[in-house]
């Protein structure tokens, strides 16, 4: 008998652990397949209001929320989260689909984007930042992620012509690379691009004409720029939004709805311009700020914040 099969016949015998190999397998595909579909059917009804796991990755060493994202998944599914903005770092691990894939299953919670950032302006680090990007965005649409929300870096002062031109063209590469797998890069902002009169995104605007916007609305107030009047500005352009709200100290909140910016006149500027992409919580506390619940109940509280202040 030759190994593997019936001599008489040639009919393979397959052993008991390749079969339910094969057919995890295959459930594992069919569950991330099923998740993308869903969350593509989502996409089509709503603005989702997701949310973004800085919070919990402020306090991991080196950022990373990988040997905690069951309880990240479990908090914002509590929280009436409809979708996770994960961080590019998650889904560096070998196995993060198919782990991510289940908990998204288990706690009903669609995976619908992942933040991403590198040193675009320094060309010494174009192979490596595009090189991430090759392997992560893949793997976020098997995911059914469709959103890849965009840091460029800073460099400490204004960026010269020659570091917006590298910045600009690690940025089509890294476009054309997403649309191959139907994820839409945004340009993610904090305070860096939006100082100096918005030099750094302007200069990315002027390069790249047609990119897509996904600002932070809380960073854009601590640049210097009004919220409602960039909204108008830039409507046309933008598919994505990062919420946080601040106090009149300019320190942030712990919960959406404890601080004073004036989200009734943010909403009223997305429904002039329509927008209709996803809104995503991204809670953040100063360095020594001691919390006074858990992350979970600001989760839900932030939520039912955006609801009655956006409509979402």
């Amino acid at each position: 008998m030759i190994h593997g099969y019936r001599a008489a016949s040639a009919i393979p015998i397959v052993s008991r652990r390749r079969l339910l190999q094969a057919a995890g397998a295959c459930a594992t595909g069919c569950l991330v397949r099923s998740q993308a579909q869903a969350n593509q059917n989502d996409r089509a009804k709503k603005t989702v209001v997701g949310a973004h796991p800085w919070v919990y990755a402020a306090k991991q060493p080196n950022y990373d929320i990988y040997p905690i994202l069951d309880a990240i998944f479990a908090d914002m599914s509590y929280a009436g989260i409809e979708g996770i903005e994960l961080m590019h770092t998650a889904l560096q691990p070998e196995g993060a689909v198919e782990r991510i894939a289940e908990l998204s299953r288990r706690h009903r919670l669609p995976v619908i984007g992942t933040s991403f950032h590198g040193n675009m302006w320094d060309r010494a680090k174009h192979a490596e930042i595009l090189a991430d990007a090759a392997r992560i965005i893949p793997r976020l649409a098997r995911l059914g992620g469709f959103t890849l929300g965009t840091s460029v870096g800073s460099t400490g002062k204004i960026k010269t012509a020659e570091q917006l031109d590298a910045q600009a063209e690690l940025l089509r590469k890294i476009i054309a690379l997403g649309k191959e797998h139907g994820v839409t890069l945004n340009l993610h902002n904090h305070t860096y691009e939006v100082e100096h009169n918005l030099h750094d995104l302007k200069g990315t605007l002027a390069r790249i004409p047609d990119v897509k916007l996904g600002p932070d609305l809380n960073w854009l107030v601590r640049g210097g720029v009004d919220p409602v009047k960039f909204i108008r500005e830039y409507g046309d352009r933008i598919v994505f939004l990062h919420l946080r709200d601040q106090k009149a100290d300019g320190k942030w909140s712990e919960a959406m709805g404890e601080g004073d910016m004036d989200y009734a006149a943010i909403g009223k500027a997305l429904r002039e311009v329509g927008f209709r992409g996803p809104a995503v919580i991204e809670l953040a506390h100063e360095a020594n700020f001691r919390p006074t619940r858990p992350l979970r109940e600001s989760l839900k509280m932030s939520r039912a914040y955006v609801r009655k202040t956006l409509g979402y």
